[in-house]
């Protein structure tokens, strides 16, 4: 399998949940997840397991804060940050 390959391969997470669900690019790593729908981006924080002030979430190049809606079918981008001083 190519780079390339590897990096358009989505995991599904809970694959038995039928509702709605967005897909998230998790950068560094650039693995790509489809999980349920969270309602905020704080939620989606939580989902995976990642503290608010240790990564961004962005929806179309726009950065959300942890109280803005996310939307059914929703293409997003987490970002892990860390500072080093």
């Amino acid at each position: 399998m190519t780079t390339t390959e590897a990096e358009n391969q989505v995991r599904i997470v809970r694959p038995e949940h039928t509702g709605a669900r967005v897909t998230v690019l998790v950068q560094p790593e650039e693995s790509r997840l489809s999980l349920p729908r969270p309602k905020t981006a704080r939620q989606l924080l939580e989902a995976l397991g990642l503290a608010e002030e240790s990564a961004l979430v962005a929806r179309q190049g726009e950065l959300l804060t942890p109280d803005r809606r996310i939307w059914p079918d929703d293409d997003l981008l987490v970002r892990k940050v860390a500072s080093s001083g």
